[in-house]
């Protein structure tokens, strides 16, 4: 049976998932989840996601939920296909797992925030809050601070290759790279670079069709 992601095309979490599978070179299926007909809160789809959120995920007779735990699934999954994205040196992995607890807990925290009051609030004619912007801004430059002193170390956040722990970053630092908020990006040399080569893998630009 072939993997199967429900998802929406302008979900950062269900563009995680893709990324992730673009990533493995695997093959899929993407379900269209029409959320503004609430499809994502009907019993078929909840039968995947009970919160009724997207993404699902299906391979064969598993069924997912939430799109870190999905991408960590693949990553451990088809680790022999594509591209690396964890690592057998359980120290190595440890330090991934530190980064990936970071951008879940930290980066997401702001960057995901930020995302919805500049991006998504304006295309559903709904008022941005600046207030909330400005604090989001400031919440963010310190996690980028903590980031620069990590990259001037290491190429990536889990070390000098491409992993996991990048990869999580890659939409939301894709959809903040369109707004006023690239400038915390650029005033930082090494995660301006970091977040000029995540953007350009050439996964993610197959994911956004680009």
């Amino acid at each position: 049976m072939a993997i199967k992601v429900h998802g929406s095309p302008v979900s950062p979490a269900a563009k995680r998932v893709l990324l992730c599978l673009e990533e493995k070179q695997l093959d899929y299926e993407f379900v269209l989840v029409d959320l503004s007909t609430g499809q994502h809160k009907k019993d078929s789809f909840l039968s995947l996601n009970p919160f009724g959120q997207v993404p699902g995920f299906e391979d064969g007779d598993l069924k997912l939920f939430e799109s870190r735990a999905i991408t960590r699934y693949i990553a451990h999954a088809y680790a022999d296909k594509g591209t690396p994205l964890i690592s057998e040196d359980p120290k190595k992995m440890g330090v991934i797992g530190v980064w990936l607890e970071v951008e879940s807990l930290r980066f997401d925290a702001a960057g995901q925030k930020l995302s919805f009051e500049i991006l998504v609030k304006p295309m559903k004619g709904m008022a941005t809050d600046e207030g909330a912007v400005e604090q989001l801004q400031a919440q963010l430059a310190a996690v980028l601070d903590v980031y620069e002193a990590r990259l001037a170390k290491s190429k990536y956040l889990g070390g000098d290759d491409f992993s996991l722990a990048d990869l999580h970053h890659i939409p939301i630092v894709a959809n903040l790279m369109n707004t006023k908020v690239k400038a915390l990006f650029d005033a930082r040399p090494c995660v301006a670079a970091w977040a000029a080569a995540l953007v350009a893998r050439p996964a993610w630009l197959k994911v956004i069709g680009a």
